[in-house]
């Protein structure tokens, strides 16, 4: 049956794409977006569907339901676009000698600093699709809530509030989640199908980064250029391989910011219609989509609301307003808000975790705005580090050395950015743990020395380009609206990959600005200085991605390769003192056992899920709900010795608690049979 759905995946793939066609311009660019757009919608939709009718885990329903979806919207934007299907083929044929030409007009300079980038990045798409293919998901957050939730929706035929063990399960939208249960099944219960979306998202965003640059500089060069050098952001490479959500939703904006933009040049109301559906599937999928809101409005008032006349504002509005509310309708609202708001009173969750990592947790006005400027000054500090080569011992030493003047401006200033905690989620240091600059870098080289420059020289008007002033407005209010929403962490550069999108947009005025502009012959320094910043940056991209510690494609740093290391190795990697007791659980337990799980907020729950994903985990002790009784049909306990106590005949699994350094210490784990 697996190759009849493979086959069914196919067929569904191709009726996007075809749809698709009717939709977009024929565009290259706007064709894979809108497809990206329609394919997901089509999930996302057929999954709160098919929830409601407890056919969650249907892989036969979710074959056929996806068509279905997909045929509404096609006749929905069939009746609002009036436009014949045109040849995807011919696009394609098309467009590969349009690039052989464009590469063959390049001068010596252009082809020279393109070989480079294309080479990095065609090496490091090879390698990141073979991680995404044959290694296991091990990232903190999805072995705690996003992949353990995924797994209980499947298990239960439903994604309705349950009561897990870590908040983020029941509490985080739920829309991604349609995306992972879906790709799941079709593939056969391939477990690597869950990084799916994540990884196609990656290059979405860098189809929308070239899509944009390229509307706002009107230049091919300039285009591809954005791409490929946001392509190497290392924390936006991070996420290529893994089940985190910022990717996704960084996808979301890229196309909703990409039909705004196209709207601009070519006033055609459909691109409104466009980017209704994408700014509700970007709030659907993630609450933070709120700190982009500004940025976004910033982007709107340029390309929708800037008009020559009241009755054009309006007629616009006509359009996008309806268009907005039907996909907050749509998407966002059966995503899981609602249903927060009515089990903890609010839409993002219970008071324990607001408390944690959001604005309350700063106090009275005076100290938010205090210790939010200061977050300012801290997240700028983390951007101007050498990201991905600081991963070798000689990066780590030429960072610090160049770092050493901001280390001593702090002390001069008395900024006291390390010594004041109170809103801080990990403490500020200048000299961050190895595990978080390794795993949630920030922009590396590309960020600090070309596009931070250019987003402040646009900021104060200095480059003279009305488009990217409105977007330098843009990315401070996101940066802003990091610094001021929730606590420092040093975990954030997961966020900044929304404004490095954003930010990567700048790069167009090196093509464009004729004071900067690397397109002139005369501007020989301008062409150096830009063309070491990208060596080194195509060199922090590649130590970023060999030598990420969580997903090794070679051994090092005395760890094996992740192609070569057993799965429950990777997965507790950053929980070592909880491997022993994981890894005898796994031997002791058979894997179609149901399992009871007395384990706490922290736990990584994921593992115990086994190989085949094939053992059933009944949470009972929800968060802040108490331990619940132990369910009949349970044959096996897993359980922490903090939340039940230990009888005589339990097995102590054999936690190490003496280990020192650790990020969160683990439990003493006990099994208990049952049956």
């Amino acid at each position: 049956m697996t190759l009849f759905y493979l086959v069914t995946f196919a067929l569904f793939v191709v009726y996007i794409g075809n749809t698709a066609a009717g939709i977009s311009r024929r565009s290259l660019t706007e064709w894979l977006l809108v497809s990206f757009i329609l394919f997901t919608g089509s999930i996302i939709l057929t999954g709160y569907c098919l929830s409601a009718l407890y056919l969650t885990a249907s892989t036969p329903v979710w074959a056929f339901a996806v068509f279905l979806t997909t045929t509404v919207f096609r006749l929905v934007f069939g009746r609002l676009v009036d436009q014949k299907r045109w040849s995807v083929n011919r696009l394609l044929r098309e467009r590969r000698e349009d690039f052989r030409d464009w590469f063959r007009s390049l001068s010596p300079y252009f082809k020279g600093l393109f070989t480079v980038l294309m080479a990095t990045l065609s090496i490091i798409a090879v390698t990141n699709l073979l991680l995404v293919l044959f290694t296991p998901p091990n990232e903190w957050d999805s072995m705690t809530g996003h992949l353990n939730r995924v797994m209980q929706y499947i298990q239960r035929g439903t994604m309705r509030h349950f009561g897990g063990t870590n908040w983020n399960m029941d509490t985080y939208p739920k829309s991604v989640c349609t995306i992972q249960i879906y790709s799941f099944l079709i593939t056969g219960r391939f477990e690597n199908a869950f990084k799916l979306v994540h990884h196609l998202s990656y290059w979405m965003a860098l189809v929308a980064v070239f899509g944009i640059t390229r509307i706002i500089s009107k230049s091919l060069t300039a285009g591809f250029f954005a791409a490929f050098c946001y392509a190497l952001l290392p924390d936006f490479l991070m996420q290529a391989i893994t089940t985190e959500t910022d990717i996704v939703l960084t996808a979301y904006l890229g196309s909703l910011l990409y039909f705004l933009f196209a709207f601009s040049e070519t006033r055609d109301n459909r691109y409104l219609y466009l980017t209704g559906m994408a700014f509700g599937m970007a709030y659907g999928h993630k609450v933070t989509f709120t700190l982009l809101l500004p940025s976004v409005f910033m982007v709107m008032v340029y390309t929708v609301f800037w008009s020559p006349s009241l009755p054009v504002f309006l007629n616009r509005l006509k359009y996008l307003t309806p268009a907005i509310i039907a996909g907050v309708c749509v998407f966002m609202l059966p995503t899981g808000y609602l249903k927060n708001i009515q089990v903890f009173g609010h839409p993002i969750g219970p008071p324990t975790a607001l408390r944690h990592q959001s604005v309350e947790r700063a106090g009275p006005l005076s100290n938010l705005l205090e210790q939010g400027t200061r977050n300012v000054i801290r997240y700028g500090y983390d951007h101007v580090n050498l990201d991905g080569l600081r991963n070798t011992q000689w990066g780590l030493d030429l960072n610090q050395l160049m770092r050493k003047p901001l280390v001593k401006l702090e002390e001069v200033t008395k900024l006291r950015l390390d010594e004041e905690t109170d809103f801080s989620i990990q403490p500020f240091s200048f000299s961050r743990r190895f595990e978080f600059f390794n795993a949630n870098p920030y922009w590396g080289i590309i960020g600090f020395a070309l596009i931070l420059p250019l987003v402040l020289l646009s900021l104060v008007g200095m480059m003279r380009s009305k488009a990217h002033f409105f977007l330098a407005v843009a990315v401070a209010l996101h940066f802003l609206a990091l610094s001021y929403s929730a606590p420092y962490d040093p975990f954030k550069g997961r966020y900044f990959i929304e404004t490095g999108l954003i930010g990567s947009l700048f790069l167009s005025l090196l093509f464009t600005n004729s004071l900067i502009s690397i397109s002139q012959p005369r501007h020989l320094l301008v062409k150096t200085y830009v063309g070491i910043v990208v060596l080194v940056g195509c060199l922090s991209a590649l130590f970023a991605v060999f030598l990420n510690e969580r997903c090794l494609p070679f051994a090092a740093y005395g760890r094996p390769s992740a192609f070569s290391s057993e799965r429950m190795y990777l997965q507790m990697m950053f929980r070592p003192d909880s491997y022993v007791p994981y890894e005898r659980f796994d031997q002791l337990v058979p894997e179609n056992a149901t399992v009871a799980l007395g384990t706490i907020n922290d736990d990584f729950e994921y593992p115990l899920y086994g190989k085949h994903l094939s053992r059933r985990l009944i949470p009972i002790n929800p968060f802040e709900k108490g331990v619940q009784p132990i369910p009949k049909e349970a044959n096996y306990l897993f359980f922490s010795k903090n939340v039940i106590k230990p009888q005589p005949g339990d097995i102590r699994l054999g936690t190490d608690t003496t280990m020192k350094g650790l990020i969160v210490p683990g439990e003493d784990y006990y099994l208990r049979k049952l049956k």
